[in-house]
């Protein structure tokens, strides 16, 4: 009976390592299998390092503009090696804590590359190639996804390089394409050209960060223009030519055939699932577009089989993934849930400025049929941003001018990713904009933009 379980769950991402403590908490008894680290991408290749690079980033910045602020500093130089070995050793870190979370609850954690077989169990190979067979009544699925490899450029980690290799490259390049723009795209392009390297970010559609709101996108082109950026838009990386010491990139648009060289070329368009070699083909488990298909509870149409998280459809994000964990375990357990509100799922790119959204952009509430009232608010109107000295940006929300109904937010500025909570609440709990205009917010901080922008989108604005 040692190797048989209530729940199993393969890979101990924020979706994995969530759902087994969950599992656990409500008394079933669990293992979760994981073939590398512990935590998964997200906190040891994902959005943990990524963030520490991004923190040396932002100071080393601030300290290139220390006498914007009254003070002096001289020689401000980095260490590149330095701050990618501090972005490691916050990834352990937080890596060691899951594995401290996972025992605190009696979960256990089975290191090695596990496989269904046709008999519905979980076969795990170890890291000496011995295997061992397990059992249990739910198996959940939940093994992320890993970068996109296109055609046009290969990854091959030396020239051609994924997010992964972008964190831990030992020689920080002179000039660096950036291919995609979307939220890994623009934050390693932030992180580099902040350190000093020559940015060109390639993509494809016709602006950056294409999946937000397109003032946010405009605002972004315009900031990032100024600091030295090139930006390439409505352009394809048609060829990698990597004879020579670097690259030697191919790129098309409207007006033709160009050459850009550069030390590396950072592949940032998009990921794909992990779901080969999990052994779905043994028991028939549905795959559609790459990505396992299942119901409103993460169940697949094997009974006992489930998935969530970056191998299913729906938002490729950590925290998507650790809710939906949470909802696919306790609908297990037998509680009474509901199914996850995809309209209301926070997205955050954590450059310089910041963006953070949730809900419908301005476009999409039009093609919906609503009647608007839109409210802006600049961060220059601010008296919290001017004083930190982060003036750019603004917060602009979106209601249904009927029913007041808050139809979505769109921010970019510094802090955004941490006031877009407040957006998402009050979704949930369907607030209304006079709600929102009526909820006294304390002065002076950075969440004030959303009541002024309320108040904007009502005619009611005091500081503007």
């Amino acid at each position: 009976m040692a190797n048989t379980y209530d729940v199993i769950v393969i890979g101990s991402g924020p979706g994995g390592y969530v759902a087994a403590i969950r599992a656990a908490q409500l008394g079933l008894k669990t293992a979760v299998v994981e073939r590398e680290s512990l935590g998964g991408i997200c906190l040891n290749w994902g959005c943990i390092p990524t963030k520490a690079l991004l923190k040396s980033a932002e100071v080393f910045e601030y300290l290139h503009h220390a006498e914007e602020y009254g003070l002096h500093a001289e020689g401000i130089t980095h260490n590149f090696t330095e701050v990618v070995k501090r972005s490691r050793n916050v990834a352990d870190t937080m890596s060691k804590g899951v594995s401290f979370l996972l025992r605190k609850n009696k979960v256990d954690a089975i290191m090695g590359t596990a496989r269904l077989s046709p008999e519905k169990k979980v076969v795990v190979t170890d890291a000496e190639g011995k295997t061992q067979s397990y059992e249990a009544k739910h198996i959940i699925l939940a093994t992320g996804a890993r970068a996109r490899n296109v055609p046009a450029m290969p990854i091959d980690d030396q020239k051609i390089i994924g997010y992964r290799k972008a964190m831990v490259l030992e020689k920080q390049p002179k000039k660096l394409i950036v291919a995609g723009s979307g939220a890994i795209g623009m934050e390693f392009a932030y992180f580099y050209h902040t350190m000093g390297t020559e940015v060109t970010v390639v993509e494809f559609l016709d602006r950056i960060l294409p999946r937000e709101d397109e003032e946010v996108s405009a605002q972004m082109a315009r900031i990032y223009a100024k600091k030295g950026v090139k930006i390439l838009t409505s352009t394809e990386v048609v060829s990698v030519d990597t004879a020579g010491e670097g690259v030697v990139v191919t790129v098309k648009n409207k007006d033709g055939e160009q050459k850009i060289e550069a030390d590396v070329i950072l592949s940032a368009v998009g990921i794909v699932a992990n779901i080969e070699d999990l052994g779905l083909g043994n028991l028939g488990v549905k795959v559609e577009a790459g990505k396992v298909v299942v119901d409103d509870f993460y169940r697949t149409n094997v009974p006992g089989i489930y998935a969530i998280g970056d191998m299913t459809p729906g938002p490729a994000l950590a925290h998507m993934a650790s809710h939906e964990a949470l909802v696919c375990v306790e609908k297990i357990a037998g509680h009474d849930v509901e199914p996850v509100d995809y309209g209301n799922v926070p997205s955050c790119t954590y450059c310089q400025p910041e963006v953070a959204s949730v809900g419908l952009t301005e476009a999409q509430a039009k093609a919906q049929g609503y009647e608007l009232k839109v409210g802006k608010f600049p961060f220059s109107a601010s008296g919290k941003a001017t004083a930190s000295g982060k003036r750019d940006g603004f917060v602009k929300v979106i209601f249904d001018a009927k029913y007041g109904e808050f139809l979505g937010a769109h921010m970019i500025g510094s802090g955004v990713t941490d006031m877009i909570a407040e957006v998402v609440i009050a979704r949930k709990l369907e607030t209304t904009g006079h709600e929102i205009i009526t909820a006294i917010h304390p002065h002076p901080t950075l969440s004030e933009a959303v009541m002024e922008a309320a108040a904007a989108a009502y005619g009611e604005v005091i500081h503007l």
